[in-house]
């Protein structure tokens, strides 16, 4: 593979950055877990600077860019635990209408790509699961469908102008796109670690339209899954380099006995294992965007990522907690933020033992 960035890459991460910088402060974040968690400023710039288009199709308002770009977008947002739903609404929202739509479901990705509506997809059962099987079941109901069955901890299902949701047919499984206005929704408010805008979504006999066909379907939900593991990975990417930075900087400032705790020889070994598994995190979402952009199988380089994500998120989360002592477990204090990311991005992966299974079923077909 190739290590080295696209021009593309290191411009939008450094445009995201910069973004970041002037909008999100440690008084932003906490303003926000109050609220609905939805910073509006931020999103509206992505929008403004081209940020969210950027990996759509020409025909679409964006550049045509790939996952490399994506995946350094998301880092930088990671970096800042940015309240934006960025990998739902783009990657996986726009980026499957865009691919497998017809024209109106593509103007939808448009419309999102230009920050006019927020999309998102109900996969949580899917990614944590072992089978192509959803727990949603379609219906065929003259030209459309409907569906019916519930979706946890769907993202920002409360202002999502359309659900992508998997289900199950008669014939195989599908992708349908939802209107999560119609009277047959309901959308129900979760508490999750992070306070994240989540809900459980039922759907009772729900109108929905195809993405695509029946026959591609079950390429339809490898293309969402692998996407959301790799954007959820690359999001743990950028929360675990700033936590270590973070804890880094504390660990030079904080004195105990007249030194800094960083010159503690256990400090510093839990330090070093942390930089070696965030280095392994680098290395294996990077190797997985990159079989993604060269249109190469991925499924078990992703695979490796999102062990990486979950196993050097629940370590990498709670050495910087540990370190900074009584300040970690204050939840006013900027690292209760990245603990409770962390946190988060490891649970929605589902833990880093069934990513060993699913890598050794990968390995063993």
């Amino acid at each position: 593979m190739d290590f080295t960035p696209t021009e593309a890459q290191t411009d939008l991460a450094r445009l995201t950055g910069e973004i970041c910088a002037k909008l999100v402060t440690a008084d932003r974040l906490r303003e926000l877990d109050t609220a609905a968690r939805f910073d509006e400023q931020l999103w509206k710039s992505l929008a403004e600077t081209g940020v969210l288009a950027a990996a759509l199709p020409e025909a679409l308002g964006g550049s045509d860019f790939g996952m490399l770009e994506q995946t350094a977008i998301l880092r930088e947002l990671g970096r800042v635990v940015a309240a934006v739903p960025y990998l739902w609404s783009i990657v996986l929202g726009a980026g499957a209408l865009a691919k497998f739509g017809n024209a109106d479901q593509q103007q939808l990705a448009a419309r999102a790509g230009a920050g006019e509506i927020v999309l998102t997809a109900a996969l949580a059962e899917e990614l944590r699961a072992t089978t192509d099987a959803p727990g949603i079941v379609a219906q065929a109901a003259g030209a459309g469908w409907t569906l019916t069955g519930t979706a946890t901890t769907v993202a920002v299902a409360d202002r999502a102008e359309r659900i992508l949701v998997p289900a199950i047919t008669s014939t195989g499984v599908g992708v349908f796109v939802v209107d999560p206005e119609h009277a047959s929704v309901t959308r129900t408010a979760q508490q999750v670690v992070d306070l994240s805008p989540e809900f459980a979504v039922d759907l009772a006999a729900a109108p929905a339209e195809l993405l695509g066909s029946i026959e591609a379907g079950a390429d339809i939900l490898t293309w969402l899954r692998e996407h959301a593991w790799l954007g959820l990975s690359a999001l743990q990417l950028g929360t675990l380099e700033r936590a270590l930075e973070l804890t880094a900087e504390h660990t030079r400032t904080r004195e105990q006995f007249g030194k800094p705790i960083g010159s503690f020889q256990s400090v510093a070994q839990r330090l070093s294992d942390a930089y070696i598994d965030i280095g392994g995190l680098r290395l294996t979402v990077t190797q997985g965007a990159w079989r993604l952009s060269e249109d190469l199988p991925a499924a078990e380089a992703i695979h490796i990522a999102k062990f990486w994500a979950a196993e050097a998120g629940h370590k990498v989360a709670h050495t910087v907690v540990h370190v900074h002592g009584g300040l970690g477990i204050d939840r006013d204090h900027i690292t209760h933020n990245y603990f409770t990311a962390a946190k988060h991005n490891e649970f929605a992966l589902g833990g880093a033992t069934p990513h060993l299974l699913a890598l050794g079923a990968e390995l063993a077909n």
